[in-house]
């Protein structure tokens, strides 16, 4: 049996990636990598790897998740290395867990190599703190879920001092602002959409939980930061976005993201 390694690519630049994750894609015989991952990464890897696309972009997927599963597992049994690289870090909504099952069951050595994830990219790229210390003392990632069924909110852990990152959050912005108002978030609580963070074509649009319904759509992939943080003007950030009856109320509404 091979090894599998789980590596981050990172949002996009290739010099974000880490020492360890340059050097096995330098020397790399074959790599399964997901569509998010940027050309300029895979430019990194071995000119003598076989480079295989398992990704999924638009909810088009080339193919399934059993399928990649059982790829990674047979490919295990001939080659001595094998490389799954998804975009940002593995752990992070990259759907490791279910390929580590399946590695784990089959008797697979793998290992996680981390990579820099999209909230801490599209932070960099919008030159703010994600836990400022006067203002935030805690960061939620979540994704934006439109399913009916989707996974409720755990609102009561959000507050005042929150910063709530939504990975993937579409391209309806109106529906992300009702859900995140009816969720009791002020409609002037700040908040920032990054497009292709770190990437050659980022872009970064200031705006408000209010005012993101009537936001132009930004390219995919996009990543939406609220809370306080998310403001060109932290200083002049008080309790005036939050008052405690705000906060009893973000605590008792449950929503749908």
């Amino acid at each position: 049996m091979g090894k599998v390694y789980l590596i981050g690519a990172g949002p996009g630049d290739p010099e974000l990636l880490t020492l360890k994750a340059a050097r096995l894609l330098a020397g790399a015989e074959i790599v399964l990598h997901d569509a998010l991952v940027s050309n300029e990464v895979l430019a990194m890897t071995s000119p003598a790897a076989e480079l295989i696309n398992v990704g999924k972009r638009a909810g088009h997927k080339l193919l399934t998740q059993d399928e990649i599963n059982a790829l990674l597992v047979s490919y295990a049994k001939s080659r001595e290395s094998v490389i799954r690289l998804k975009g940002g870090d593995p752990s992070i909504f990259g759907r490791a867990g279910e390929e580590i099952e399946a590695l784990r069951k089959a008797g697979v050595d793998y290992e996680i190599v981390p990579g820099v994830t999209a909230a801490l990219g599209a932070a960099a790229v919008a030159g703010i703190s994600l836990t400022d210390r006067r203002i935030a003392s805690q960061i939620l990632l979540s994704t934006f879920s439109r399913r009916v069924d989707g996974s409720a909110m755990d609102w009561g852990s959000v507050s005042s001092t929150t910063t709530l990152v939504l990975y993937m959050p579409g391209a309806d912005y109106a529906e992300v602002s009702e859900r995140l108002l009816e969720g009791g978030l002020p409609a002037d609580l700040p908040c920032v959409i990054v497009s292709n963070a770190t990437g050659s074509r980022q872009q970064v649009r200031w705006s408000s939980v209010g005012q993101l319904s009537a936001e132009e759509r930004l390219p995919a992939p996009a990543l939406l930061i609220v809370g306080r943080v998310a403001s060109r003007d932290v200083q002049g950030l008080g309790e005036s976005f939050w008052g405690s009856d705000q906060k009893d109320r973000v605590s008792q509404q449950p929503s749908v993201i």
